[in-house]
């Protein structure tokens, strides 16, 4: 993770904060898709709750080493890396305590960071990139346009029974 304005004394070219996606063996048995790696850009939210959880994780002298991102920090063997069993269970415990109707996991947050892509203007092959696609057509299935989306394509469109602008 290079959560830095400019990561050049890092030894990378990659400009603005961004993560490094790297497939390897993990004793979690987690493992990103792709074969191929690749630098993500992240925003300044996402770079605030991760100096948030750093400094909850370096009150707890057992967590507070270890490559792994996400780690147990309260319960199993503390400092193991956190399992996907366990990141489930934690978001269906925050969905309950916010009574949401259903149960929140943690793939849709990939279906709510596309949608939020699209509907900020992002082109299909951008969003196949940030996700780790190959190709843009497997990004297709991550879009469910919203209706002002929908809407919002239809009144851009030019009506033929009005003038044109500089007509």
């Amino acid at each position: 993770m290079h959560f830095v304005p400019d990561s050049h004394s890092l030894n990378c070219a990659v400009a603005g904060s961004h993560l490094h996606v790297v497939r390897r063996d993990n004793v979690n048995r987690a493992w990103a898709k792709s074969r191929n790696s690749r630098a993500v850009p992240v925003d300044s939210l996402l770079v605030q709750a991760h100096d948030q959880y750093v400094l909850e994780r370096a009150a707890i002298p057992a967590a507070a080493t270890g490559d792994f991102l996400l780690v147990n920090l309260f319960r199993g063997r503390i400092g193991a890396p956190m399992r996907l069993g366990a990141i489930n269970e934690l978001m269906a415990s925050l969905s309950r305590r916010a009574h949401l109707e259903r149960r929140i996991r943690p793939h849709q947050g990939r279906h709510a960071f596309a949608d939020n892509v699209m509907a900020a203007g992002g082109q299909l092959d951008v969003l196949a990139e940030l996700l780790g696609h190959a190709s843009p057509m497997s990004s297709q299935s991550y879009l469910h346009p919203s209706h002002q989306r929908l809407r919002d394509a239809v009144e851009r469109v030019p009506s033929p029974r009005l003038p044109r602008p500089g007509e």
